[in-house]
């Protein structure tokens, strides 16, 4: 993971209420509780994540949020646009 992460990745299932510590780098780490069942390589939200924001993991961004996501939810095609390589919408600066 990288600081500026705002997901993470389940290494396996993962079930609902379950209290996890997520550790963004040595001396940073944080306490959630999951809101949904997560599967083996599914993401989760490891922050809030405002509805238009980007996503990134791994320190890239991989989407855009098109809902809003609260800290331990789900992140998948329900609540995640993917921007790469989309023919149907134009970037302007």
């Amino acid at each position: 993971m990288k600081p500026l992460d705002d997901v993470a990745v389940a290494l396996q299932e993962i079930p609902d209420g379950t209290e996890i510590e997520v550790h963004f780098s040595e001396d940073q780490t944080a306490k959630l509780v999951l809101k949904e069942i997560i599967s083996f390589g599914h993401k989760f939200a490891i922050r809030t994540i405002n509805k238009g924001s980007e996503i990134k993991k791994y320190g890239e961004v991989i989407g855009r949020a098109s809902r809003d996501i609260e800290i331990g939810q789900h992140v998948h095609v329900h609540n995640l646009e993917g921007i790469r390589g989309r023919g149907d919408k134009i970037v302007r600066d």
